[in-house]
């Protein structure tokens, strides 16, 4: 994982590098990440297959939030996925909030 944690206002986030090289030097390239399923040792690719997955592990779509959203919830907790209506816009912020939230069946790696 490569970049700074920044708190501001009250809000923790990850700045992610977008000059490192896969080296770590930097460079011109950016690192895309993508979440892998340990379980099956697939990506998730699309909203599609991550509910798949997230319903199989108790999570429920939450259906009275922000509806620019796309949220889980499970009922056993207070955790909340939310994730934003686009795929494009899925990112390693989201990934990890899925993996605090989903211990030893995620994992977010390099491209």
């Amino acid at each position: 994982m490569s970049g700074v944690w920044v708190f501001k206002n009250g809000v923790i986030r990850l700045i992610e590098n977008p000059q490192a090289d896969s080296d770590g030097r930097l460079g011109n390239s950016r690192r895309s990440k993508v979440l892998i399923h340990l379980p099956t040792g697939q990506p998730v690719t699309s909203y599609s297959s991550l509910e798949n997955i997230l319903t199989s592990l108790g999570w429920e779509r939450y259906y009275g939030g922000d509806p620019e959203l796309f949220q889980f919830h499970k009922r056993s907790s207070i955790d909340l996925i939310s994730l934003p209506r686009d795929f494009a816009k899925f990112n390693s912020i989201h990934m990890y909030d899925i993996v605090i939230k989903n211990p030893n069946l995620f994992h977010v790696r390099d491209m």
